[in-house]
């Protein structure tokens, strides 16, 4: 079934009339479509021919939040190791990593494996010319699916990032987030932090495991923007898992669910002294999960709020009217199954009390009374005017396709995104506010307000 992706027409983008974005005129159409393979994969596909290349990227529910906590980092140790070297298979022989960059350039491809909080991710770019692209594809089939990790390259990364983290930890900024982070999510697994330690307790082994229990054929959610149909795109997804597991009927164990998060019972002061030239303010909450139905009227109210730059309320008060900081911000991080919101700040160790109580004060009164008619009209004119910029290129669009896809959001997503916020009226941001916010429950850390002590 095919559904629709609006994406602006160039003459709506030299008017620069909100109104353009309204009208069916101004827009060309392009279909999503999705099944599930014999495999257990399911797929989206937006065909987009302008251009004789495809964007795909690969998701597993293999992010953090699946790290167990004494090795927490092991997700994005396997996605780092994924670049390191393919072991032999078949009639292939094995590369290192120096021989599979040079294999990447030779083709003008590439493939980047990431892992965030909610997924293990693998992005494929290539032409689709059928020789470079069947290449392409082979290649990433290996490095997806038969990573060699090999011990020596693991133990010299391991020692890299632990220095990294050494490094980040003298930072004020590092602190101060990793300290939020503790005291917002407390044992939910988005809190987990990569340490010295739970990178020492990962090894080779480890790896290999985690690849074996999560990088599976039926668990590949497959999101593919670019000039090739139906029929290409199904024989692309065999190929680029065909290295991996597959189960009998594409059928996977259901991975075990997650603990649900916890609301904070009190507000919570954490101050951590820090020499530094600024003192660094977080101050926020646990938040919501993506697919709320709440999101568009929160994506709105923040915009209001302290999401939306030199218009918002934050940073009109806290710099504009009091000069206390140079940049002041809010936003809502919401995930699978968790999320937080955050408002931040940096400030003279002198000012920190100031910034922190106008801060406090500009949440609990958007809380309390939500936003104006102006505030939300001009908010939604500036959303709604940039709704083209989400769009405009095909790893933007692939984007926003792995988001409906990761997220389980209608495929007419991004149809009916405009007139959604459109329709967003004072009282249902307001409301959508309130049920997420509590002012009177948030967690304060500041860093750097109180100079360290000298050893």
């Amino acid at each position: 079934m095919f559904k629709i992706i609006k994406k602006i027409a160039t003459s709506a983008l030299l008017a620069g009339a909100a109104s353009l974005f309204y009208s069916q005129s101004a827009l060309a159409l392009l279909p999503i479509e999705h099944w599930t393979q014999a495999s257990g994969a399911q797929v989206w596909l937006v065909q987009s021919p302008a251009i004789p290349m495809v964007d795909v990227q690969v998701d597993f529910d293999a992010g953090s939040r699946r790290d167990p906590p004494a090795q927490a980092g092991l997700a994005s140790a396997a996605a780092l190791m994924s670049a390191k070297g393919v072991r032999a298979s078949g009639g292939d022989a094995a590369l290192d990593e120096n021989q599979l960059g040079e294999a990447w350039a030779d083709l003008g491809a590439s493939l980047e494996a990431s892992a965030g909080r909610d997924a293990l991710s693998f992005s494929l770019r290539s032409l689709t010319q059928a020789d470079l692209l069947e290449r392409a594809v082979r290649l990433a089939a290996r490095q997806i699916g038969e990573p060699s990790d090999p011990e020596d390259v693991w133990q010299r990364e391991r020692a890299r990032w632990q220095a990294a983290i050494a490094e980040a930890d003298t930072k004020p900024g590092t602190v101060a987030g990793k300290a939020f982070a503790r005291a917002v999510y407390g044992d939910n697994p988005y809190g987990l932090q990569t340490t010295a330690r739970t990178l020492d307790a990962i090894g080779v082994s480890d790896l290999r495991a985690w690849h074996a229990r999560y990088l599976q054929r039926c668990r590949a959610r497959v999101a593919i923007v670019g000039a090739v149909d139906r029929a290409q795109a199904q024989a692309l997804v065999d190929e680029l898992l065909s290295r991996l597991p597959v189960n009998d009927q594409g059928n996977c164990a259901t991975l075990p669910a997650l603990p649900p998060m916890q609301p904070l019972a009190q507000a919570r002061e954490i101050d951590i002294p820090f020499s530094s030239a600024q003192a660094h303010v977080l101050i926020g909450q646990p938040g919501f999960v993506r697919s709320d139905p709440d999101f568009l009227a929160l994506l709105v109210g923040n915009h209001i709020l302290g999401g939306g730059g030199f218009t918002s309320r934050l940073m009109e008060q806290v710099r504009e009217k009091r000069g206390l900081s140079y940049s002041v911000f809010s936003q809502f991080s919401p995930g699978l199954s968790a999320g937080a919101f955050i408002a931040g700040l940096e400030t003279r160790p002198d000012q920190t009390a100031e910034a922190v109580k106008v801060t406090r004060e500009v949440i609990a009164d958007f809380v309390r009374d939500g936003p104006t008619e102006t505030e939300l009209r001009a908010a939604k004119d500036n959303l709604i005017g940039g709704f083209a910029l989400r769009i405009d290129s095909n790893r933007k669009l692939l984007s926003n396709v792995v988001n409906i896809a990761r997220n389980g959001l209608p495929l007419d997503y991004l149809d009916h995104w405009t007139d959604r916020v459109q329709a967003l009226t004072v009282a249902d941001v307001k409301a959508a506010i309130g049920r997420k916010l509590q002012p009177d429950r948030m967690v304060t850390v500041v860093v750097g307000a109180t100079p360290a002590a000298k050893p």
